[in-house]
């Protein structure tokens, strides 16, 4: 990847290294949250490549909770526009590629905050992440600390996402409640469900209304089958949609 360097600001180009890649429990984009922590049982492992995976260059990393991952967005195309269409917006307003998060932008760098879980020893050192919003074979190209005094801001705006997005309900069918429970991850992988599941991962404009379309989300060896009906009256005002998932089906 390259980038323009200041120093020649016409022609000249800086070349970034990547120092590892992400091992995730996303293998496709379509249904990952929009944003870090929103689903806090994502797991990733991140791979430090060599010359960037010596023990040396992790050392008193296992002191900090969080990190920051700078990452570029492989799978987006090269091209970008100026103005893009947020979906937190609905897909209909258009804002600059820099007033928003897009993953269609200069560049293509990404950036998010993760949990550090651990660091395993392979013998080259290897991130455990958790809470992370990246796709399987993510190219990493930094790691950093994060310092909750220098990071957080408390009085900070927050433009057109001053809150977080609202959640749907979701459901399990018996079959798929059973499937779960058979499986000695069950109970993670039934939380991490609902966790993505509940952003409403569909197209904007469909999202937060009654859909009968079948749609599948892929989270570690499962495809994940769903439906969004409409919400009855006695399930309560808050949400008009309800997530109803009716199969997993086992990828090979």
């Amino acid at each position: 990847m390259t980038t323009h360097d200041t120093s020649s600001p016409i022609s000249a180009t800086m070349t970034l290294d990547i120092i590892g890649t992400i091992e995730s429990c996303y293998p496709d984009k379509f249904g990952i949250p929009r944003q870090p922590g929103l689903a806090p049982g994502a797991t990733a492992i991140l791979r430090l490549k060599a010359p960037f995976d010596h023990p040396d260059c992790v050392r008193g990393l296992e002191q900090f909770s969080h990190l920051w991952i700078s990452f570029i967005f492989h799978q987006s195309p090269e091209r970008w526009t100026p103005l893009i269409r947020p979906p937190r917006l609905g897909g209909n307003i258009r804002i600059g590629v820099f007033a928003s998060r897009s993953t269609h932008r200069p560049n293509r760098l990404g950036l998010s905050l993760v949990e550090l879980a651990g660091i395993e020893y392979t013998p080259t050192p290897a991130l455990i992440l958790r809470g992370h919003d990246l796709v399987d074979t993510t190219p990493v190209v930094d790691i950093k600390p994060y310092l909750p005094w220098a990071d957080s801001v408390d009085d900070a705006r927050a433009g057109f996402a001053p809150e977080p997005p609202p959640l749907l309900e979701v459901r399990l069918s018996d079959d798929c409640q059973r499937t779960l429970n058979a499986r000695p991850d069950g109970e993670n992988l039934a939380a991490l469900i609902h966790e993505v599941l509940s952003q409403d991962p569909r197209p904007a404009y469909r999202r937060h209304k009654p859909d009968e379309r079948s749609y599948g989300v892929r989270l570690h060896d499962l495809d994940v089958r769903f439906h969004v009906e409409a919400n009855a009256p006695a399930s309560g005002p808050d949400h008009d949609s309800i997530i109803v998932v009716d199969r997993l089906v086992q990828l090979s």
